[in-house]
């Protein structure tokens, strides 16, 4: 039996090449940050599954990895939790970039949505780096490429048209009740999401000297008082990148920490004291034992 016959509830993926805004636009959506977003591409690497409740219904968001060519065991991993949830939802939001040019990327994920039956949105991200008539032309482009049930532009970074797509989403769940308490925003643990902060943050600092190839565990997480101890340590590839991540005296790791801890004490609402440390696994990206020691470890990557 339905407590309200009125409300909806349901599952929404957001599936798109890497670097489209998917994280950023599921952040918007939610009000609160729980994705971490980089200039970097295939910064998300888990299925991330987040919570908006409104009055009319409920939405579950799962922030996907982009789909890219895997080049390592981890790039499998991604491509497989970002292609397995399709199947999986009630509604696919695909996002892409305001162009009228569809490229291989693109090509591939189009051949991919042909074979759903899932309702599709086309989300055109990023309308606020073009000017407003131009995007008549993108819609268009990609009109003829597939049979959306809807088509919406939005600006994930300017929060533009993004209620527009609450509405439009809606439309396509069904009648039910909530799978979530009503002030439930994620279910990831507060662990991975402190992980995942750190690793945003040594990502941006790093800029272009560290490869992708970095990791995040936290080690211990114990409350004294009105502090919160962490102890985590930033997985590397090679002795030099160590090097870097440490930086002249330490000053970079200092940094690393000092990006963080403002965004770790806002979530868990405390002080942090946060202790971080560097160690290197070489190819740790191309080893199952260590890619589910550090968190990657979904029923996905078996079946």
């Amino acid at each position: 039996m339905k407590e309200n016959p009125s409300f909806k509830s349901g599952f929404v993926t957001l599936i798109g090449r890497p670097n489209v805004g998917k994280s950023t636009l599921m952040n918007r959506l939610i009000g609160q940050k729980i994705a971490i977003t980089s200039k970097k591409p295939q910064t998300t690497r888990n299925r991330i599954q987040t919570v908006l409740t409104t009055e009319e219904g409920q939405i579950v968001f799962l922030d996907t990895p982009g789909i890219h060519k895997a080049k390592n065991k981890l790039g499998d991993y991604m491509v497989n939790v970002a292609e397995r949830t399709r199947e999986e939802v009630d509604v696919i939001l695909w996002l892409v970039e305001p162009t009228d040019y569809i490229g291989a990327g693109e090509r591939h994920i189009i051949e991919q949505l042909k074979k759903t039956k899932t309702p599709v949105i086309l989300v055109i991200n990023k309308t606020d780096t073009v000017k407003k008539d131009e995007i008549f032309s993108f819609i268009d482009t990609y009109r003829k490429e597939l049979d959306f049930q809807e088509i919406v532009p939005v600006s994930a970074l300017k929060g533009e048209n993004t209620d527009e797509l609450v509405k439009c989403i809606f439309k396509y769940l069904p009648y039910g009740p909530a799978f979530y308490d009503e002030d439930t925003v994620t279910d990831q643990p507060m662990r991975q999401i402190t992980a995942e902060l750190i690793r945003e943050k040594a990502l941006r600092l790093l800029e272009d000297e560290i490869p992708h190839g970095i990791a995040v565990c936290i080690e211990s997480m114990k409350e004294k008082g009105n502090i919160c101890h962490i102890e985590a340590t930033i997985i590397c590839e090679r002795e030099s990148h160590k090097g870097i991540i440490i930086g002249k005296g330490g000053q970079m790791l200092k940094k690393i920490g000092s990006a963080a801890r403002p965004e770790i004490e806002e979530m868990l609402e405390m002080q942090v004291n946060l202790q971080l440390w560097v160690k290197v696994k070489k190819d740790w990206r191309d080893s199952d034992f260590l890619l589910k020691n550090f968190g990657y470890n979904q029923k996905e990557t078996s079946e």
